[in-house]
Parts: structure tokens; sequence; C-alpha cells
């Protein structure tokens, strides 16, 4: 009975503080970690209009802003000279190239203090060169050059690497049609297109290729490419809603001398717009299409009445209902933020299901064949979207080439919970979806069987832990997957059942889980891992053990203290601050009910 009150009082507080964080639109918005890698890169773009369109950078305030980004990156540095992707990361490579580039550009301008001296600045030459500057960008990204390439772009403007050291991208691709795209074997991601298009620019500019004929063709698709990167933008201005890309893409036009073009202004508005109060960028706006949805699955039955409806009404309003113009995307799926950046993918879209199916079970039955269609038309944009292992992706289906272009568990697994949940809704009479959803959900569960470790677990795709091996995260992924074998009644199945051993074996000693085997616990991967747990047949002192560990969090007030496990582009850190008060939440009402 004492551990039943603690659970109690612990879930009341939680759902308390998630229906306190609604934003004054009635939905969920949260709030993305501040970035020095993102603040970096703003900071570069604005520098660069303020070098190459004075009147541009006249009509807002860049100098100040400079400054005091600046001021903050000072403030954010860690011990050993560098900086991480976020204020709770450990340094890498990357961000702090990035960080001592901008440093380099700026010297001497926009009020710098002698905080920003060369003897300062020492201990992070000496960081730098320790890791291995260059060739560590390299080698931490591989053949994908969506972020390495970009990287390494912003310290050649700064002069603190050669032109010679930036990789040509094939910006003249963009030219071709859109769904030629995964034929042609870009060599970044699906998403990165805008940086494609401006970086190969940029590089073409600064050092065209000796061979008259590949110059001649990229002279040649230069003012086509810039067609295309000017129709891709959104209304906003930012593209994917992302300050790294959107600065990438800025600081690149001004350096090939089309700082005048109309992509500088809109994404200078975006940027200006995105500012955090202390002077920091985020590395994306919002994600409040995902953080909605996952406050409603957390709460389930337990969202009061009066918010089911008006819920529901924005979440079907956030559905796509047209091709997406960035990605030809067909109609149906959902993104995860409500800004004109966002991309429909596969892991918002069937949390978008999940959420309106709940909801469905509490309005009036006139508005059920509405909700109906949206589940269809969802399903049926999921089910395209399938690849040939039986997996899903992200974005876009046939992009196998690079890794956050492949197909993952997590996000497979989330996928096959929606199908099976809708699969009483889909229409075969007319479409056919039945039938293939069937056929699709037993290829996705032979992908996830390929998947799975030796150890029984599996990895996800857009998370990781900073304490891991290879920063992987087998809890966040091995809880997802485990999810969608409990719903389709799967929990005891070999496969399950491994999976079930390996989150038990690597509980840690204080009673709660952190992403992988001796990292310490945090909130979020001990929610995760009771959240699947409680639904099966574990050890009760051992399930009992994690839940006290958990309620002591709760009391203790580290709802607010969230762990950066999400990953942005390619091993870009970020932690969202809603994502310890919407696990735990999650969590604590199925604990509940043991």
């Amino acid at each position: 009975m004492k551990i039943h009150s603690r659970l109690e009082h612990s879930y009341a507080v939680c759902r308390k503080q998630l229906l306190a964080s609604k934003n004054d639109q009635q939905h969920w918005e949260g709030e993305l970690s501040a970035s020095a890698l993102s603040t970096a890169t703003a900071l570069m773009a604005m520098h660069q209009v303020s070098l190459h369109n004075r009147q541009l950078a006249g009509q807002f305030p860049l100098q100040q802003l400079i400054a005091t980004g600046l001021a903050w990156l000072v403030a954010s540095r860690n011990e050993d000279g560098g900086w991480g992707d976020t204020t709770k990361s450990f340094s890498n490579i990357s961000t702090t190239m990035l960080v001592r580039a901008i440093f380099a550009a700026t010297a001497g301008k926009y009020g710098a203090t002698s905080e920003f001296s060369a003897d300062w600045l020492d201990v992070t030459d000496r960081y730098i060169e320790k890791i291995g500057g260059v060739a560590a960008v390299k080698k931490r990204y591989g053949k994908d050059r969506t972020f390495s390439v970009p990287i390494l772009m912003q310290c050649a403007l700064a002069g603190t690497v050669r032109w010679s050291q930036v990789s040509q991208l094939p910006f003249e691709l963009s030219c071709l049609p859109a769904n030629w795209y995964k034929w042609a074997q870009l060599p970044v991601v699906s998403y990165a297109l805008p940086a494609l298009i401006a970086i190969g620019l940029l590089k073409h500019r600064k050092q065209p290729t000796w061979f008259l004929h590949w110059r001649w063709l990229r002279n040649f698709a230069a003012t086509t490419s810039l067609k295309v990167l000017e129709r891709i933008q959104p209304p906003t201005g930012g593209y994917l809603e992302a300050t790294p890309l959107t600065s990438f893409v800025t600081m690149s036009l001004c350096g090939a001398g089309e700082a005048e073009h109309p992509v500088v202004k809109n994404a200078i508005r975006f940027l200006v717009e995105s500012v955090c109060e202390d002077g920091s960028w985020p590395i994306d706006t919002n994600l409040a299409t995902w953080v909605t949805t996952l406050s409603i699955n957390a709460m389930k039955d337990d969202l009061p009445e009066e918010q089911v409806t008006p819920l529901l009404d924005w979440l079907l309003d956030q559905q796509y209902k047209k091709v997406h113009p960035f990605t030809n995307a067909d109609p149906g799926g959902w993104a995860w933020t409500d800004l004109s950046g966002g991309v429909p993918d596969a892991d918002d879209t069937p949390g978008a299901i999940l959420a309106i199916l709940k909801l469905k079970q509490r309005v009036a039955d006139e508005r059920h064949a509405e909700v109906d269609l949206a589940v269809q038309h969802g399903v049926r944009w999921l089910l395209s979207l399938q690849n040939r292992d039986g997996g899903w992706p992200t974005f876009c289906k046939g992009w196998g080439k690079l890794p956050f272009d492949r197909s993952s568990p997590d996000i497979t697994a989330h996928v096959l919970r929606a199908l099976n949940k809708s699969s009483c809704l889909v229409d075969s009479g007319i479409y056919g979806e039945r039938v293939f959803s069937t056929d699709a959900m037993k290829r996705g569960f032979r992908f996830l069987k390929k998947q799975q470790r030796a150890d029984g677990a599996w990895l996800p795709l857009w998370f990781g832990n900073q304490f891991a091996n290879e920063d992987e995260n087998p809890v966040y992924g091995t809880a997802r997957v485990l999810l969608a074998y409990i719903d389709t009644g799967q929990a005891n199945c070999p496969e399950a059942v491994a999976a079930h051993r390996f989150l038990c074996s690597i509980q840690n000693e204080d009673g709660g889980w952190g992403g992988a085997v001796d990292t310490p616990s945090s909130i979020e991967e001990t929610s995760l891992a009771l959240e699947t747990l409680s639904q099966m047949q574990t050890d009760k002192d051992q399930i009992e053990r994690a839940a006290l560990w958990l309620c002591k969090r709760v009391d203790a007030g580290h709802l607010s203290d969230p762990t950066p496990i999400g990953f942005y582009f390619a091993k870009l850190w970020y932690y969202e601050k809603m994502y310890p008060l919407v696990f735990a939440t999650a969590a604590l009402r199925h604990l509940q009910n043991m």
C-alpha cells in the first residue's frame, strides 16, 4: 500500500505539471535546449550578412545579437577548452571548431572583451589539436557529408581551415526532378538539400574545379539551383525550422556573392526571431506536434474532458493535406512542429495517429468519420514509405545510403503500433489498405527480428546517450520496440523475451536506468524502461526499486532537469525540457495499474 500511495502522489504531481505546461493556444510546445553549435552558426550567418549586405543588416539588430551571442559562448565553454552541443554535453570537435571559427571571424569586432584574447583561445586551440582537427571532423561522420562539409565550410569562411579541405558538394544535382534524388547517390541525407545547394555553390565559386566541362555545367546550373533553394524555403524562412541548416545556407550564399538573394533576407528574419532571451539559439524552433502527441498518449483517459476537442481539432489541423514542397511527400503525414518549416515523418505520424484515435473515443459520434478519414490518410502515407527491408525510414523511401536515411527499429516499431491500432478502420473495400497493412506489419516485424542485437537490444536512430559506448542508447530503442510486441500480443515471443531480459539485466544499483549498461540513471530512460516493463511479467521487487527511484526524483523537483538524449541531424545532441515530465507521466500511469 505504501508504494501505491507514493505512485499516486507522484503521478498526480506529474499530471498537474504536464497540464500546466501547455501554451496559450492550449497545446504543448516544449522548450529545446540552447545549443553552442546553433549559436555559432547563427552568429556566423549574421556576421556574413553584416559584411556583404549592409542594407539588410541595417534592418535588424545584428550587431547587438552577435555581441550577446559571443558572450553566451564564452560563458558556456567547458573546462577542457571545448564546447558541447548543449550546456550539459561533453565537448566535441564539431561544435568546438564552429565556435572557434566565429571567434576568429569576429576578432576585434562587436565590442569584444579581453575574454576573447589569444591566451583564452589558446586553450581551445590545444583542445582542437589534441582531438585531431579537420581529420577528426571527417572521421566522426565518415561518408556522410551532411555535417562535415558545412562545419569545414564555416571554418574556411573564418580562415581557420583551407578551402581545399572543404569537399565540393554536387549542387548541380538539385536541377534533377525531385523524385530522381534517391537515385543520384547524394553525399548528404535527404533533408539536407538546402545545404547541398548553398554550400556546393559557395565551394564552386571559391575554388572551381580544374575540369572545364564540369565547371561550365556548374556555372549553368547555378541559376536553377538557386530557384530550387528559394522554392523550398518555408514562409518562416527557416529550413526545417532548424537554426544550423538555415545558418549554413545563409552564410554560404553571402560568401558566394548572393547576399542580396531573397533566401538570405527570409533566413535572417528567421534567425533574428528565433533567438533565445539569453542570446543563444536552439537547434529548432519547437517540437510542438511531437510533444503534444507524447503528452496525450502519456495521460490517455486522464486528459481533462474539456481539453479533448480542442486538442483533437489542433492535431487534425496539423496533418498535411497537400504534397510537401520540400520532400514531395504525399499528403497524410504529420511533422514534429506546427510551423511551416516542418516535414512529415514516420515517427510523428504514428504518434499523431495513436493520439487522435485515443481522443476519438471521447468525442461525439458525428466526429468519428472525420477522425477515421485522417487515420486512413495517415496509414496510407506510412504504407507508401516502407522500405524494401521491411523497416521504416524517417522521411523518404529508398534513401538508404546514409545512416539518418535508413530504416530504424524505433521508428518501425512506432509505425507498427499505429498500424495495429488503426487496422479496424482501414477500408479494404476501396483502397485495400487492410491487406497491405497486414503484409506490411509482417515485413516490419521481420525487419525488427533482423535488427535485434545478440544481447536482445535494439538501437534507436534519433536518440543516444553520451555516457555509453559509441553514444548508443539501447534502453530507449529496446523499450520503444518492445511496446510494439506488447501492443500486438507478442510479449511472449522469443524476440520480446530476449529484449525483456536485456532491460532487466542492465538496471543500475540505485534502481534506475541510464541509456546503456553502467551509465548514470536518468528520469527519461528510467521512465521508458518502467513504462514497458510494467506491462510485462517482470520481477515486482525490481519494478518497485525503479518506481521508488523515480518517485524520489519527482518529489525532489527534478522533473525540470532534462538529459541530453536526443539527436538532431548527424549526432547533434539536444535535450527537450518536456521529456522527463512526459516520460515520467506515462510510466507512473502504467505503474498504478499493475
